[in-house]
């Protein structure tokens, strides 16, 4: 819900000192392994992470989720929450910026941004980070660069839309079908009307069949243009209106992630490849076989069923279809005909992961994670060998990321 904001390596001592200087910047810098090629481009992450449960869900899982896609797809992902980072030195380092939940409010910040971005800097802005109703407010910021004026209206409640492409062909939406699912966010409408600036590039928006969005009627939309991810083309930016979780604000708990939906996370990647300089879609994942795991097990479909709800477990490598395992270009490990899927969509820990008919859903995404792990992005949660032990027959199940031995998995290439 929406409410109203205030401004706001060479040596081991030398490595422990770069990670202390780190602590103090306020900064999240993902670690470098060992013979690890360079980085094809960087990225900068802004947060503030201290206004409203559902965006401070999202800074949280974002700051999760973009390292793991860093790691996965060759840049790197450091974020902090000192905006005082946003300084031209400082900006020199970064092929791409990213605003996660606010803006630069001080003269200094602002104009290093303005002057990075005049200069050929990417900028991947999300949901409230284009937030304003104070026109006066940076004006070349809301009314040139992100074009929008002042915010006029949201939904309620948080909702999955379906989005319409509407320019399939952007680097950031190449290979997309027609229309893709979005993941569950508020969505906002801005005083503007995006399709009358020549500067603007809208990349999707809410496709006609998706309404009414929202489920309060009193703050739903049931009919009309809104543009949901846009460029400008005089900058290299896209901002995408999606970035606020559904929350249990009484009990603090998320109810959905932004990074359930496959093609909606490829839009993202693609779309930070471009302002990194990279140019194509994103490889998909590939490989048919045995996924190898705890003890040197392999995951296994008990007794080879393909019923719903059966187990998925540790068993002793045998070659067998119920251990012959596809990773599909959708996010999802398939065998015998279904996938790989957490039961009832379940986001707690020891939830128990089961075979499944395919349906897309956030329950059956999986994507490859530090020290070996398979991160289902809507629960933040890692595939887990229960106990932990590696006895035949150990029930897979998700719970919290601990980088242990019972968390790494080896994928078929």
């Amino acid at each position: 819900m929406f409410r109203p904001r205030t401004t706001r390596r060479w040596s081991r001592t030398l490595s422990r000192l770069f990670a202390l200087f780190a602590v103090v910047l306020g900064l999240q810098t993902i670690p470098a392994h060992a013979a690890q090629t360079a980085p094809a481009f960087k990225v900068l992450a802004f947060y503030d992470g201290t206004y409203d449960a559902a965006h401070i869900s999202f800074v949280r899982e974002a700051n999760t989720w973009f390292p793991q896609a860093a790691a996965q797809n060759g840049f790197s992902y450091t974020s902090t929450n000192d905006w005082n980072q946003l300084n031209t030195a400082n900006l020199a380092n970064y092929q791409a910026v990213m605003f996660l939940d606010n803006y630069p409010h001080t003269a200094a910040q602002q104009s290093a941004f303005k002057t990075y971005m005049d200069n050929g800097g990417g900028f991947f802005g999300f949901h409230v980070s284009a937030y304003n109703d104070d026109s006066s407010d940076w004006p070349w910021y809301h009314n040139t660069f992100l074009g929008t004026g002042t915010f006029r209206s949201n939904t309620w409640g948080p909702t999955a839309e379906t989005l319409r492409i509407d320019d399939p062909a952007h680097p950031a939406t190449a290979g997309l079908p027609a229309t893709i699912a979005s993941s569950v966010s508020e969505w906002y409408s801005w005083q503007n009307d995006l399709r009358q600036n020549p500067a603007i590039d809208i990349l999707a928006s809410l496709d006609a069949s998706t309404f009414p969005v929202g489920t309060d009627p009193n703050q739903s939309w049931y009919s009309g243009y809104y543009p949901i991810v846009w460029s400008n083309r005089n900058y290299k930016m896209i901002y995408a209106n999606f970035g606020h979780n559904a929350m249990d604000y009484s009990t603090n708990t998320p109810l959905s992630s932004t990074f359930a939906s496959t093609q909606q996370n490829q839009l993202l990647i693609q779309g930070l490849r471009w302002l990194g300089g990279q140019s194509g879609t994103t490889p998909p994942p590939a490989g048919t076989g045995p996924i190898h795991g705890y003890g040197g097990k392999c995951v296994d479909v008990a007794g080879a069923g393909t019923a719903n709800g059966t187990a998925v477990q540790l068993y002793d490598c045998n070659g067998t279809g119920a251990q012959n395992w596809t990773v599909a270009a959708d996010g999802s490990l398939r065998a015998l005909g279904k996938c790989m899927d957490i039961t009832s969509g379940g986001l707690a820990n020891g939830a128990q992961v089961q075979l499944y008919d395919c349906n897309g859903s956030g329950a059956q995404q999986w994507q490859p994670g530090a020290s070996g792990s398979l991160v289902n992005p809507q629960s933040g949660k890692c595939l887990d060998a229960t106990g932990p032990s590696s006895a035949n027959g150990t029930r897979l199940q998700i719970w919290s990321c601990t980088g242990a031995a019972n968390q790494s998995w080896t994928l078929p290439s």
